[in-house]
């Protein structure tokens, strides 16, 4: 049994223990409000580019008439065969079940898709996603070229990949969490897109912690493209929080001041819905073909800015509900362990006692 020094050290060390993990719930709250702030401060764009382009659907034909085709590519269904997933994970540790839920659920639907047949690419945003898929899939190989014509006047360069495996890790995005800037999610969705159009790829699909209010998140797996329904999210697959999280979550943010309602912009959303259905003529200054084409894009941008603001709300969220947790375990254990040390001090003076008062009697 562990003696009174032992078990002060132990104690003080618990101490110390609570004090880092009392800090890190308070930095995370804090970084939780601001995150919540931003997302919603997001969704009043949105919704107004998704009614924009739900008016203009309303007013125009899909299908161009002369060509027979649809006005954008993004548009266009094809069967599945090569399929893109991204996965959004955190950048830190210490947020409980946040980035093994996101894991588990991404790789269900990976082995589902190559159990079908089809070849898997994998963008993972996040250090700790990239971590994992670093060590579990190869990274695709692309071989750079380059050839001169026109009498070495022009020169055409061109990337040819060479697939080794079903499942490989195209790109990685390790420092989208960091501000989640608008403009480098830009670019990867440009280059999504634009493997998109060229049919390198046939589907696309985020794997991410849908975030609504502390006791309202879920993991999701949703459906970028092709875009089916303007306005609606094609979730293929949902895990939702137990009660038992939403209990722990719930207490952890009123000891924090987080609110736990979630919070809606009702006025916004309803001037958006006005004006996408609003039935009003109007002039389109530009081609329908080129509204959509500037529009699309921007769209799905959007989705995915929308996804990965909500995936840091969500992992701030989680590792504030892990270190009240911890702080609160922390809290137990040094009383648990105060007790036994009085014990083990008190044993030990009623020894010294029983000692003291044999040893009179003797005399």
């Amino acid at each position: 049994m562990a003696n009174v020094l032992d078990l002060r050290r132990r104690i003080r060390s618990v101490k110390n223990t609570r004090q880092i993990t009392k800090a890190m719930k308070m930095v995370s709250a804090a970084k939780l409000r601001r995150a919540q702030e931003r997302a919603l401060q997001a969704r009043p764009y949105a919704q107004m580019l998704t009614a924009v382009l739900e008016s203009l659907v309303r007013r125009t034909e899909l299908f161009n008439e002369e060509t027979g085709s649809i006005m954008h590519p993004l548009l266009v269904e094809r069967e599945e065969k090569n399929v893109l997933v991204i996965v959004v994970a955190g950048d830190k540790g210490f947020a409980g079940g946040f980035n093994s839920n996101i894991g588990k659920a991404a790789q269900k639907f990976i082995d589902e898709r190559r159990a079908a047949g089809q070849t898997i690419d994998i963008e993972p945003v996040g250090k700790k996603a990239i971590g994992f898929y670093k060590r579990k899939y190869p990274a695709a190989v692309y071989e750079h070229k380059e050839e001169l014509y026109d009498n070495e006047l022009s020169k055409h360069i061109e990337d040819i990949r060479h697939r080794a495996e079903n499942v490989e890790v195209v790109v990685e995005h390790p420092t989208l969490l960091v501000k989640g800037d608008f403009t480098e999610i830009t670019k990867m969705s440009e280059a999504i897109i634009k493997r998109y159009e060229h049919a390198e790829i046939d589907s696309v699909y985020i794997v991410f912690n849908e975030f609504k209010s502390v006791i309202a998140q879920r993991v999701v797996v949703e459906k970028l493209l092709p875009i089916r329904k303007l306005g609606s999210h094609e979730i293929t697959a949902a895990e939702e929080m137990t009660e038992e999280q939403k209990e722990a979550a719930a207490k952890a943010a009123a000891a924090s001041g987080v609110h736990v309602i979630e919070t809606e912009d009702k006025v916004a959303e309803a001037e958006a819905k006005k004006f996408g259905t609003a039935d009003v003529d109007y002039i389109y200054d530009q081609p329908p073909e080129k509204l959509f084409r500037h529009l699309m894009p921007r769209y799905v941008t959007t989705q995915i800015f929308h996804a990965i603001l909500e995936s840091i709300a969500a992992e701030h969220a989680a590792r504030m509900t892990a270190t009240d947790a911890a702080t609160k375990n922390a809290g137990e254990l040094i009383d648990k362990l105060s007790l036994t040390m009085n014990r083990v001090r008190q044993a030990a003076i009623t020894k010294e006692i029983i000692e003291i008062v044999s040893g009179a009697a003797a005399l």
